[in-house]
């Protein structure tokens, strides 16, 4: 995986119609809070482009974060990012980006295209609940899950509060392979296969991307430790045997480490090897 850098524009992002009605009460723009985007997952459920609603390919979900240290991370639908963003006021000023360059489809790398062009400039910023969208909503209402960015063309960006995937009773399709710092999208011939589910129980089932298997898992903090892998016979391609390969030993390794980023989980082995994986059913 190639890391490039390359500069976004300034992202100014402005507050409800409450914080701006708040000005002709003899407020300045100065003595407005911050405006308080940090500490949710906000992912984008559509992007609308001169009148055209365009979603992003299943099941990748593009998203951004904003963080107390004064950074934006996310994935623009492929391939992830991260930035300077510093929130003053109703002004949020995201700095140099850097993201990687992974080779996606031609689907998904124009969504991520098109999210990225209109993610820049002054965006026009309307918070509301969950439920329903409302003119004038108040401080109350920020926060509570759903998010509207407006370009000057009018161009718009529909973005809704997700809490984390639970770890168990998710279903996890894996996506990418990883070695060390490195990661690897899955082959075309394999895509859409291997995937994996903790019942509350403990016991796991899933695909290696050929054969099926079932296992007990031990879930302890970080760690989550797999018994013996009672996997089933079927004759798979040589692609499909490398992958079951890979897949076997970073599960049959011992404790490995896992890490949930709202829809995405990712398990390592000791040795660094692992595989990266996207929240696609409850």
């Amino acid at each position: 995986m190639r890391i490039t850098k390359c500069l976004l524009p300034v992202l100014a992002v402005t507050a409800t119609a409450t914080a701006l009605a708040g000005c002709s009460n003899g407020t300045t723009p100065g003595d407005r809070p911050d405006i308080p985007l940090t500490g949710t997952h906000w992912t984008l459920d559509a992007l609308t482009v001169e009148g055209a609603r365009k979603t992003a390919p299943a099941p990748r979900r593009a998203y951004v974060e904003f963080k107390p240290d004064g950074t934006a991370t996310g994935n623009a639908g492929c391939n992830r990012f991260t930035a300077k963003a510093a929130i003053t006021g109703d002004t949020v000023t995201v700095g140099e980006v850097t993201r990687t360059e992974m080779a996606c489809d031609k689907a998904v790398q124009d969504f991520e295209d098109a999210f990225l062009k209109a993610f820049t400039g002054k965006l026009q910023a309307k918070l509301g609940d969950r439920d329903r969208d409302r003119d004038g909503a108040s401080a109350t209402d920020i926060g509570l899950g759903r998010l509207t960015l407006t370009t000057p063309g009018g161009d718009t960006l529909a973005l809704t509060e997700r809490p984390p995937a639970p770890l168990k009773g998710t279903k996890w399709s894996v996506e990418t392979l990883l070695d060390g710092k490195t990661a690897s999208s899955l082959p075309a011939g394999v895509k859409g296969r291997p995937h994996l589910t903790i019942a509350a129980d403990g016991s796991a089932t899933g695909n290696l991307g050929c054969n099926n298997f079932t296992a007990t898992v031990k879930a302890e903090g970080d760690k989550l430790t797999f018994d013996a892998l009672a996997v089933t016979r079927r004759m798979c391609t040589t692609l499909q045997n490398g992958l079951e390969q890979k897949l076997y030993g970073t599960l049959s390794s011992g404790p490995v480490t896992y890490r949930i980023e709202n829809d995405r989980l990712t398990v390592t082995a000791q040795d660094g090897s692992g595989f990266g994986a996207l929240a696609t059913a409850p």
